[in-house]
């Protein structure tokens, strides 16, 4: 059975100062995939991830959520999506369980909804504890977590992450990606923006890489694969961005403090 098609991206492009940053972003997107979005620093992925969740309006070309203009029905789209960023702002003096009713008010949940939901997620991830704490008092990873389950409240189907493990420890990554496999499955999309290459490859249905404003690789991994015959995607990266000198680049910052 075929997916339907839940992003559709034409001629995307995006200028900063006269810079341009996107120079053209084609992509069709079907439902039920995992979408790992990769590419160097300033390559364009923040703002790709920044357009499709609505918080950036001008642009060039065109882009259709779930059948929908994304310039016409912004707030009909973000009724059904998520956005996990790396870094946001949270309002310290709440509780995640205040932040949360807040978040859940916003989405349309009742009190009682938000609150079992609020207690379901932060218990999977043993924050259930610290439900009545001030945000202030914590951690980064603490404040992550926060986050993702305040970004799933409403059970989204389409799912942005720009790096989202940012500050999680060991156990959260793993839990993360398990859950990001059962949405998949669940036929929720997800669209994930990561520096982490083995994080992409492992669970990502497919993976594309952008540099310099351009898709350059478009695909799964078994499928980019067959083509460069590279052992992993940390090497396809380097290879394809042009960046092969990682190793003398290391030496000579070794040496420099030799000097």
């Amino acid at each position: 059975m075929t997916q339907p098609t839940i992003v559709e991206i034409r001629n995307l492009q995006k200028s900063y100062d006269q810079k341009l940053v996107l120079q053209g972003i084609d992509l069709q997107i079907t439902a039920g995939q995992i979408i790992g979005y990769i590419g160097p620093n300033g390559a364009g992925k923040s703002t790709t991830v920044k357009i499709l969740c609505g918080l950036i309006t001008d642009f060039q070309g065109e882009v259709t959520i779930f059948g929908k203009d994304l310039r016409r029905q912004t707030v009909e789209i973000k009724q059904q999506v998520g956005y996990i960023p790396e870094n946001a702002a949270l309002y310290e003096s709440l509780t995640p369980l205040e932040f949360m009713e807040f978040v859940g008010e916003m989405r349309g949940l009742g009190t009682d909804q938000t609150r079992r939901k609020a207690e379901a997620l932060m218990g999977i991830f043993e924050m259930k504890p610290h439900l009545n704490q001030r945000i202030a008092t914590f951690s980064k990873g603490m404040r992550q977590k926060v986050l993702i389950c305040s970004a799933l409240l409403h059970n989204p189907d389409l799912i942005f992450m720009d790096e989202p493990l940012s500050g999680l420890d060991a156990n959260s990554v793993i839990m993360v990606k398990e859950m990001l496999i059962h949405l998949a499955r669940e036929g929720k999309t997800i669209f994930y923006s990561s520096h982490l290459m083995d994080v992409v490859e492992k669970i990502s249905d497919r993976i594309i890489l952008i540099d310099q404003g351009r898709v350059i690789a478009d695909g799964s991994f078994d499928e980019l694969n067959k083509l460069s015959q590279d052992e992993n995607l940390e090497k396809m990266f380097t290879r394809l961005t042009g960046n092969t000198d990682h190793s003398q680049k290391a030496e000579a910052f070794i040496h420099a403090f030799e000097k």
